[in-house]
């Protein structure tokens, strides 16, 4: 098997991309899934869009893409501004070519996508589940760290969706939650290593362009082989979040906010 790179909710935060796919490139891992939110939020979707484009094997659809090609739903004011703003920059691209080759990929993009362990060449993983939001509501429904404590029922139906390991985005917290239900953030595993066995896993690879978990750092995670099975390995990136934060600021239709957040992780 090649190691894997699976990222999530770049959401227009172009330094940050460049920063994470430098050290995949790094690594040496040649196959990146993108579990989507390539836009949304930040001042580079053209340019973020460019780079998954180009670097990506599988997107998937996430709500902010869902939101730039139709509308936002439940979105606060912040978000949808910047949703609107997002499909105008797309829009008034001047090249006809490069802009229809970006609402022709967002507009194609799957909502899951599922590799068998035949394929990635584990034998003792059955397949890989690969969403945005969740395998029950892929696009749009989160799946938060507490809710194995105020939501125990969720994850029935959550784990019932998938045969052996799926990861998702969307809460831009990265960690892994068991069936159990039970959730490990990466500081509670062994150098941010979860072993892959015979339990079903759930994987939150966290955010790249946003993350919330109080770490300004670029998250993103790979899956490695591990004899018969593999492991997950969250990564943290550093990256230039004063020049994110400097081009937000320089928007007018973004909110000074979504910038701000970047510094503290949150």
């Amino acid at each position: 098997m090649r190691m894997l790179a699976i990222i999530s909710d770049i959401h227009s935060n172009i330094e940050a991309l460049t920063a994470v796919l430098r050290d995949i490139e790094s690594r040496g891992v040649k196959r990146i899934v993108c579990l989507g939110d390539v836009v949304g939020y930040g001042p580079n979707p053209c340019e973020a869009l460019d780079l998954i484009m180009r670097h990506c094997e599988v997107t998937l659809m996430g709500n902010h893409d869902f939101a730039a090609l139709y509308e936002p739903n439940n979105f606060n004011m912040g978000a949808e501004a910047a949703c609107f703003w997002t499909r105008r920059k797309l829009e008034k691209e001047p090249d006809l070519e490069k802009r229809g080759a970006r609402w022709d990929y967002l507009g194609a993009l799957p909502v899951k996508h599922v590799i068998s362990g035949e394929a990635l060449g584990l034998p003792g993983v059955t397949d890989v589940a690969f969403t945005h939001g969740s395998p029950r509501r892929p696009i749009n429904e989160y799946i938060f760290p507490d809710d194995v404590y105020n939501c125990p029922g969720k994850f029935r139906g959550l784990f019932e969706r998938f045969n052996h390991l799926c990861f998702v985005g969307h809460t831009h917290v990265p960690g892994v939650f068991l069936e159990t239900p039970d959730f490990y953030s990466p500081d509670e595993l062994d150098d941010g290593v979860f072993e892959v066995s015979f339990r079903k896993a759930m994987v939150n690879v966290g955010s790249v362009g946003q993350p919330r978990d109080r770490d300004n750092r670029a998250s993103y995670a790979t899956l490695e082989p591990n004899g018969a099975t593999a492991l997950v390995r969250f990564v943290r990136v550093p990256y230039n979040v004063d020049a994110t934060m400097a081009k937000v600021r320089a928007t007018p239709e973004l909110d000074d906010y979504l910038g701000s957040r970047l510094r503290e992780g949150r």
